[in-house]
C-alpha cells in the first residue's frame, strides 16, 4: 500500500511539475521574442500568436481581475487537496494523472497572474517585453495577465448571406488563441469525463450524504 501511495504520489508530483515547467518555458519565450500582437504562420492552420488576457481559459473575461485570481487561487487549493486525499484512498491511477493535469493547467495560468505583472514591463505591438527588477513591472500581485500563443484556425470561410446576423460575414472554426495550460486543463478535464466518470460520481454522492 506504501509503495502505491508513493508512486502515485510521485507520478502526481512529476506531472504536475513538467506541465508547469514546460507551460512556463513557452510563455516567456514568446513573451521575450514576440511583440504582442505578433502572428508566426507555422502551417495554413496553425499559427503562434501572442496575445495576453485576464487570465480565464481561452481568453473569456466575466468577471474582475483581481476577484478571478482569488477565485482561482481558491480553486487551486481545493482541487490540490483533493488530489492529495484521492492519492491517500487510493484512486485509480488514470484519475491521478487526469486530475493532475487540470490541477497544472489552473498553476500554471496562476503563475502568469501572480507574478508576471511584478518581473515584467508591459507587452506592446512596438516592442518586445523584457524581464524588469522585482516589483517594478507593469501591474501588482495577482493582476498579472496570461500570455496565451496556441492559433489554429482550421476552418476559414464565409457565412452565407442567408444566415440571420452572420450572413456574409467570416467564419473561423476554433478561432481562441490558448496556451498549454489551457491544453492540459482542458484533456485533462475531458479525459475524466469520458474515462472516470464512476470516479467523479463518488463526489456527487458524497455531497448528498453530507446534505442527508
Amino acid at each position: 500500500m506504501k509503495n502505491i501511495l508513493h508512486s502515485d504520489g510521485k507520478l502526481a508530483c512529476l506531472i504536475v511539475l513538467s506541465i508547469l515547467v514546460i507551460d512556463q518555458i513557452i510563455k516567456i519565450e514568446v513573451k521575450t521574442h514576440m511583440t504582442l500582437h505578433q502572428s508566426i504562420e507555422v502551417t495554413q492552420w496553425f499559427y503562434i500568436s501572442f496575445i495576453e488576457n485576464n487570465g480565464m481559459a481561452y481568453g473569456m473575461t466575466f468577471i474582475n481581475k483581481f476577484m478571478l485570481s482569488l477565485f482561482r487561487l481558491l480553486a487551486i487549493g481545493v482541487i490540490a487537496i483533493y488530489l492529495y486525499k484521492q492519492v491517500k484512498v487510493k484512486a485509480r491511477t488514470r484519475y491521478i494523472v487526469f486530475l493532475s493535469m487540470v490541477l497544472a493547467g489552473a498553476m500554471g495560468n496562476m503563475i502568469d497572474s501572480m507574478f508576471y505583472g511584478l518581473i515584467f514591463n508591459a507587452s506592446s505591438p512596438y516592442y518586445v517585453s523584457y524581464f524588469v527588477p522585482w516589483g517594478n513591472g507593469y501591474a501588482p500581485f495577482l493582476m498579472g495577465k496570461v500570455v496565451d500563443m496556441f492559433y489554429f484556425p482550421l476552418i476559414v470561410s464565409t457565412w452565407p448571406d442567408w444566415v440571420p446576423f452572420w450572413g456574409g460575414q467570416e467564419f473561423i472554426f476554433f478561432s481562441p488563441v490558448f496556451n498549454f495550460a489551457d491544453a492540459c486543463i482542458s484533456v485533462g478535464f475531458v479525459l475524466l469525463m469520458i474515462y472516470c466518470r464512476q470516479d467523479l460520481s463518488t463526489i456527487s454522492f458524497r455531497l448528498k450524504k453530507k446534505k442527508d
